[in-house]
């Protein structure tokens, strides 16, 4: 009689430790996946400097798809002629939208040579589309108003832009 109360406790005492092995190993993976979150964040995003006339700009670029969903999320503000820029594989009429942007934006959308096709002003945390209007390789976000106060407009060319894809 002895012998199955044991047997039923040594299963127990597997049973357990399987499942604190399971469980260890389930939150090292969740640990690892937080932190290379984390990195992602954290790591900042190369930068490149661009010209609007006399005006230099500090724009971090967002050649991936991860840094392009990200944009400018959750910031509070930017630095005076910082701003970011986004770089798409090829030309097409993309849109942009403010969805967990706490700051107004312009941005300005670019064709492969730099000139400006149109710029659209966005309101914070709104999800209302800004496209542009013909296909374009690149998009420069910068505090709201930005373009217009440094007469930026259609037609301007920014430099800098060669190499960037």
């Amino acid at each position: 009689m002895r012998v199955l109360p044991r047997i039923a406790h040594v299963a127990r005492v597997k049973l357990a430790a399987r499942a604190a092995a399971v469980g260890a190993v389930a939150l090292t993976l969740i640990v690892l996946a937080q932190a290379t979150a984390c990195a992602q964040e954290a790591a900042p995003a190369p930068t490149v400097q661009l010209t609007a006339g006399i005006h230099l700009i500090h724009a971090e670029v967002a050649d991936d798809e991860y840094l392009r969903e990200r944009g400018l999320m959750y910031r509070t503000s930017l630095a005076p002629n910082h701003g970011m820029l986004f770089v798409f594989d090829s030309a097409d009429t993309y849109c942009m939208w403010m969805r967990n942007t706490l700051i107004a934006l312009s941005v300005a959308f670019l064709d492969d040579e730099g000139t400006v096709v149109n710029i659209e002003e966005m309101k914070p945390q709104t999800e209302q589309s800004h496209c542009a209007r013909r296909p374009v390789r690149y998009a420069l976000e910068m505090s709201g108003q930005w373009f217009s106060r440094h007469g930026v407009q259609p037609g301007s060319r920014l430099q800098g832009l060669g190499g960037k894809r």
